[in-house]
């Protein structure tokens, strides 16, 4: 869910010759070096044998057999047509010939713009040796000339329909980002000086650093995307003081210690996502959310969603809503004695409560929630992005069957799901800084949150996707029932603040504008820049991205994007300037946790967060 943030140590190349060593080679130590990798590598062989006997590499929500049928209907739909398949090859002949005779003119000295150039954008090019040098410049050409030919075929392929043509569109995405010349050690400039300016052990470090990623993946091949090693749970990472004031099966209730002398009267629930862990909103100090919410003057609560395992596995969508918010709201009323609590929901979790304002709408309870904040959140699915290309019959009964045995989803597989739809930036940038260069992964906790993900309950997984993503029955008047009760969200009338990220690839903005034109009570959108993680937690002392907003809400997204004005920096001070509008008279902090009833159980983070999956 982010970019690519290791630091690349660029070296001053060769006035001759870009890819040439700093210094001769050491040829005893290149050679010892060689023959040290020779032996991580037969062990990193032995070791890939062993998971594979042990379990089949993931490929996320994805079934094998989907792609394979993806690769047979563009081969059906190539064949069926032979003169457009000879004219694209003739187009393909035509663009090398072009090419070639760019090449052999820039080696005559004859000064041209490239025939075929990467975007500015594209980290994976952005080694100075990729211009520099005439054969990596048309390494790097050749390539992206390939790629956008085969985007291009399979765009013009007739008699699809809008989900094969994007499914197809995906894979072959896939596959065209997989054989970059810069994740292979002989196209890599980068790599092959790096590997000669080391003598070598760059190879050994990045063996030695696969060999470590498959050994501790338990059967599940997990590239580290960062030091693991330097981030503790409440230690440098979670560490805001607060004690956990109840639990059930599936979440643990934390209350934060108030820092103000006066607090808001209204209570603040946070609803996080459970396919990771809640301390999304408790990073380090300085990009504390939770933190900062005290700091405001906030009374905060935050649910901490269990990692289930087999025992857990026929929970369904029905006991997450109860025993999540709904629960929570029942303690939190109970501990501060205030009649109303504000939520915020991010990602899922603010999904389930749009689910449980309804319900509480319905049974005439809606009073209890003062206001409600959607954080990059989904209550419309038609649109919802690429993730859309796992979501079909084949696929879903592929994943349900496999849920079935274990009684859950493996994390790995969700955070393999998530990580295809930008796999250059959180697949190959990976790979190759770990594996080719031999670098060590760099401390940063947004990604160390990233990959402490979650398992998911089978039944409660699978009622998911068919409802919501595959028939999208939560938009739809009545078109759910949970608890007994029809789910409508035209009905709520609780004031609402929508937050969506402009390069958001879970939750795409414009899907989640939709939900302007859905609730029937006072609502305000907000448009952050950069993704679905970094553009929400964004901290006002970094003064880093913008946002935009807009007054009027239009039936359509680009028009409320055309007339929206833009701000400089955090849209956490102006969701606060909203909320605390609406938040209640400042009463004097109660600093004791929990009450007779609910009295504190252990200190956050909690257990409920520490579990690995």
């Amino acid at each position: 869910m982010h970019a690519h943030i290791m630091k690349k140590t660029q070296k001053k190349p060769h006035a001759s010759n870009p890819a040439a060593p700093e210094q001769p080679i050491d040829a005893q130590a290149f050679a010892d070096n060689m023959a040290r990798a020779g032996d991580v590598w037969q062990r990193v062989v032995q070791a890939c044998l062993a998971q594979q006997l042990a379990k089949p590499i993931s490929l996320g929500h994805s079934d094998p057999a989907s792609m394979a049928e993806s690769a047979m209907q563009l081969a059906r739909n190539i064949s069926i047509d032979p003169e457009r398949m000879m004219h694209a090859q003739l187009g393909l002949m035509n663009d090398h010939l072009k090419l070639w005779q760019w090449w052999t003119g820039n080696l005559l000295g004859k000064q041209q713009a490239p025939y075929v150039e990467a975007s500015a954008k594209d980290r994976r090019f952005a080694d100075p040796t990729w211009k520099n040098s005439a054969v990596y410049d048309f390494i790097k050409q050749h390539y992206l000339v390939n790629a956008r030919w085969l985007q291009d075929m399979v765009a013009q392929i007739d008699g699809l329909s809008d989900h094969e043509r994007q499914k197809l569109g995906f894979f072959t995405r896939q596959f065209i980002d997989a054989t970059a010349p810069s994740n292979f050690a002989l196209t890599n400039p980068e790599v092959m000086r790096t590997m000669i300016d080391t003598n070598g052990e760059s190879m050994v470090s990045g063996l030695t650093n696969l060999l470590k990623d498959i050994e501790k993946g338990d059967g599940d091949f997990r590239i580290s995307m960062t030091d693991e090693s330097a981030f503790k749970l409440g230690e440098n990472i979670a560490t805001t003081p607060g004690s956990v004031v109840y639990e059930n099966d599936l979440m643990q209730l934390i209350q934060y210690t108030p820092i103000t002398e006066k607090v808001y009267a209204t209570p603040l629930l946070l609803v996080p996502a459970w396919i990771n862990k809640y301390y999304i909103f408790d990073l380090t100090a300085e990009r504390s959310f939770i933190h900062w919410l005290t700091q405001k003057g906030y009374q905060v609560f935050v649910v901490s969603w269990v990692n289930p395992d087999e025992k857990l596995g026929r929970k369904n969508f029905e006991d997450y809503l109860q025993e999540g918010p709904l629960a929570a709201l029942d303690v939190i009323e109970r501990i501060t004695g205030a009649k109303q609590t504000a939520i915020i929901g991010y990602c899922l979790g603010g999904t389930l409560s749009s689910i449980a304002l309804s319900y509480l709408k319905a049974i005439g309870e809606n009073s209890r929630v003062a206001s409600i904040t959607y954080l990059t959140t989904l209550v419309d699915f038609a649109e919802a992005g690429e993730i859309s290309v796992f979501i079909d019959d084949s696929q879903l009964e592929a994943l349900e069957s496999r849920m079935s045995e274990r009684g859950y989803l493996n994390a790995n597989e969700m955070s393999t799901t998530f990580n295809m739809l930008r796999a250059n930036d959180l697949i190959w940038s990976f790979m190759v800084n770990n594996y080719l260069l031999g670098k060590q992964p760099f401390p940063f906790d947004l990604l160390y949150w990233n990959a402490d993900s979650t398992r998911m309950p089978a039944t409660m997984h699978a009622y998911y996707l068919r409802n919501m993503y595959q028939r999208n029955l939560l938009i739809k008047p009545n078109g759910l029932s949970l608890l007994d009760t029809p789910i409508n969200l035209t009905k709520i009338k609780t004031p609402s603040y929508i937050l969506a990220t402009k390069e958001d690839h879970i939750a795409p903005w414009m899907s989640a504008y939709i939900a302007t034109q859905t609730y029937d009570g006072e609502v305000v959108f907000t448009l952050a820049d950069s993704g679905h993680v970094a553009g929400v937690v964004n901290p006002p002392a970094k003064n880093k991205y913008c946002y935009w907003v807009n007054d009027k809400l239009p039936p359509k997204a680009e028009d409320w994007l055309k007339t929206a004005k833009e701000h400089p920096g955090s849209w956490w001070e102006h969701w606060h300037s909203w909320q605390s509008k609406r938040a209640g008279a400042q009463v004097k902090a109660r600093k004791t946790l929990g009450n007779a009833r609910y009295k504190p159980i252990e200190k956050a983070p909690g257990r409920y967060a520490k579990v690995k999956a």
